[in-house]
């Protein structure tokens, strides 16, 4: 480790001070402030710029329209992603892009990657709608020539994109949201955004989350005689959730460069409501967490041909959880990480047609806890991308090698053997027609998962040899947008993607000699195939009205090919359905909009042994909005009503979490101008 440091350090130092010698090409400064904005009707669609690698962009009037109370209730609208929801407001939720797992899913905020090295999941219930700009969604990562090393280690990516200060008119934005609804949900919001000079402007969010998370499920029960029984009558308890989100922003122009430094924090305290089976029905464990990051980020053409990008971030997060159940087992304990991560990302211009990426990375994580035996883990990694990039009229090539070194230490214990890996990922795409928006791509990427902390070490259960799980992914898709201005049909686009991922030494559980407590270990070997569809009109009647529809399918084939020897060998891992798709459809006639939107998941089980025993029922949901935009001397109104859930369906995402039946939700904004 010794000897490690000091080399990562001195390569970071090289980086930002390196000159490139030679013959000096002058090109146009790369914009990095532009907005882009998706037309009026369109919900969803590919990235209206050239993407060499599958894109889905939701924006924050999209983000409004819907009925979706946080990020990963946007996010199931994209093709490709299947959604771990263990119910109401309060529920973790988790996600995964074509089967690939929750840990091989990297989440930017402001561009910087949210990180937990303890159980490698982010839970994105615990992030608003209601500052966030933008949501991009990438299979595979972001092909831009400056960016971290981090962004390419991802086996997909979600780019979570705060709101930038914009102002129309005056120097003061003052927004007030007020949200009321079903399970006791009360849900106020404040955004402030000031103007101070013409280079100088912050942004104040702040939200609080209440709700009692009550609501009524259906449980069935086998009679003696086969007959099924339904009981109706049962209150999900113990879901409750208080949380607190806060976060403040500076942003900065500098003269061919930008900067920007925030601040975030999120506070819960929520019950668990556990799992509903074999008449347990009520649960009293309880979790509290507690994230906090300071973030930075600088942007500078620094010569004609050369472009700079640091990034730097402290993050600390905090979580106890809570099993008062002294029948079971008492569990009380307290989980602290902290995490340190600086990048340095340059770019080279070498031709207008050619162009050159390094980048460093180096992220410290810690993890301190209370339990027994714990061996308090200490993880230290070093990242290096090299990227060489050629785009013509017709051809944009993109090659990349990311190098990922980990080392780690424990004060109790044997550490995990240190990692040296290198990933390479190719990115082809061909526009055989200029002057229509008609694509052809195909990417190759390998990436690697590092076991999380709780893999490694956890009391009991971890293994400290474990390998870090491969993956290969293959890439073939077309992308087509259709512009008509002033038409009735103004638009229509389509993706299209067929995939093929390969993934060796999954870490899975399995049983040990005491058959309460599992191991981690390599075992795993799967094969994923599938498809992704994204399609969307827009349409413009007259000049009051509009409508646009979108739809997207997804079948995924994931095979479990870990033991030859199993009778359930190429069982459909768990909770993959074969068959998801979703819908949505938005009239617009002047300030009013109506929107309806569907969700469809198909039949899947809870295992690999594809048997009765472990099925698990598709489901489907409709919901609707109803809401108008005004403005009167200054200030902006916006009223919309929601129900979710208009058939009221009793079903799960996860199996024994039912979900919430019919419920509404009713939504008041006002924004000042001053």
């Amino acid at each position: 480790m010794q000897r490690f440091l000091p080399s990562f350090l001195s390569l970071l130092v090289w980086l930002c001070t390196t000159q490139v010698y030679g013959q000096m090409v002058v090109f146009a400064p790369i914009d990095t402030t532009t907005i882009h904005q998706l037309d009026e009707v369109e919900f969803i669609q590919p990235r209206k710029q050239r993407s060499a690698v599958p894109l889905q962009v939701m924006d924050s009037k999209a983000l409004t329209l819907l009925n979706t109370q946080s990020v990963a209730d946007a996010i199931r609208f994209f093709s490709g992603v299947q959604l771990k929801d263990f119910g109401g407001v309060g529920g973790i939720k988790t996600i995964n892009i074509r089967s690939m797992g929750t840990q091989h899913m990297g989440v930017f905020y402001d561009g910087i990657q949210l990180g937990n090295a303890q159980n490698g999941q982010i839970d994105l219930g615990r992030f608003s709608i209601d500052n966030l700009q933008e949501i991009q969604l990438y299979n595979g990562h972001k092909t831009d020539i400056l960016q971290s090393a981090k962004d390419y280690g991802a086996a997909g990516t979600i780019y979570l994109t705060t709101k930038h200060p914009e102002f129309s008119q005056g120097k003061t934005k003052l927004t007030a949201t007020m949200k009321a609804g079903s399970f006791g949900l009360a849900n106020p919001a404040l955004l402030w955004q000031q103007k101070w000079t013409d280079s100088i402007a912050t942004s104040v969010s702040a939200e609080y989350t209440y709700a009692t998370g009550r609501y009524h499920f259906r449980n069935y029960k086998t009679a003696p005689d086969g007959t099924v029984l339904y009981d109706t009558t049962l209150v999900r308890e113990n879901a409750d959730i208080n949380a607190v989100r806060a976060e403040a922003a500076v942003f900065g122009k500098l003269y061919k460069g930008s900067w920007k430094a925030q601040i975030y924090n999120y506070y819960s305290n929520r019950g668990l409501p556990g799992y509903v089976a074999r008449n347990v029905y009520e649960h009293h464990q309880r979790q509290w967490d507690d994230n906090f990051f300071v973030q930075a980020s600088y942007n500078q053409q620094v010569l004609s041909f050369y472009q700079l990008m640091v990034k730097a971030k402290y993050a600390y997060d905090y979580t106890r959880y809570l099993n008062p159940d002294t029948v079971t087992r008492y569990i009380d304990n307290t989980y602290r990480q902290q995490e340190t991560y600086v990048s340095v990302a340059n770019a080279f211009t070498v031709f207008r047609w050619w162009k050159l990426g390094l980048s460093a990375d180096f992220q410290w994580n810690y993890l301190d806890s209370d339990v027994q035996g714990f061996v308090f883990p200490t993880r230290y990694t070093g990242y290096v991308s090299a990227v060489t990039d050629f785009n013509w009229n017709y051809v944009k090539l993109q090659a990349s090698v990311l190098g990922t070194f980990v080392h780690e230490q424990v004060e109790k214990g044997v550490a995990s053997a240190p990692r040296h890996v290198f990933t390479p990922a190719v990115v082809l795409s061909v526009r055989p027609m200029l002057d229509k928006v008609f694509d052809i791509r195909a990417f190759y990427k390998r990436a690697f998962r590092m076991p999380t902390f709780n893999d490694l070490y956890y009391t009991f259960i971890g293994n400290a040899s474990l390998q870090p799980e491969m993956a290969d992914q293959v890439d073939l898709g077309v992308t087509y947008r259709y512009q008509r201005p002033a038409q009735v049909v103004e638009s229509i686009g389509i993706q299209a993607d067929a995939y093929y991922n390969f993934v060796t030494n999954k870490i899975v559980s399995v049983p040990a000699a005491n058959p309460f407590r599992w191991q981690m270990m390599n075992l795993g070997k799967v094969q994923i195939i599938g498809t992704d569809v994204t399609f969307d009109m827009g349409f413009r009647f007259d000049d009051n009205w509009s409508m646009g529809v979108k739809g997207t399918y997804t079948f995924t084939q994931a095979k479990d090919l870990s033991n030859p020897n199993s009778p359930y060998y190429g069982g459909q891992i768990a909770y993959t359905p074969w068959h998801s798709a979703s819908a949505l459809l938005q009239l617009g006639y002047k300030g009013w909009h109506l929107n309806y939107s569907f969700l469809y998941t198909g039949e899947r089980y809870e295992q690999s042994a594809n048997i009765p025993v472990n099925y698990v029922e598709p489901w489907y949901t409709h919901d609707l909005s109803i809401g108008t935009t005004f403005s009167h001397k200054q200030i902006d109104y916006f009223i919309s009503a929601d129900i979710n859930n208009l058939s009221n369906q009793q079903y799960e995402v996860v199996r024994n979490y039912p979900m919430p039946g019919l419920n509404g939700k009713v939504t008041l904004k006002i924004t000042f101008n001053k």
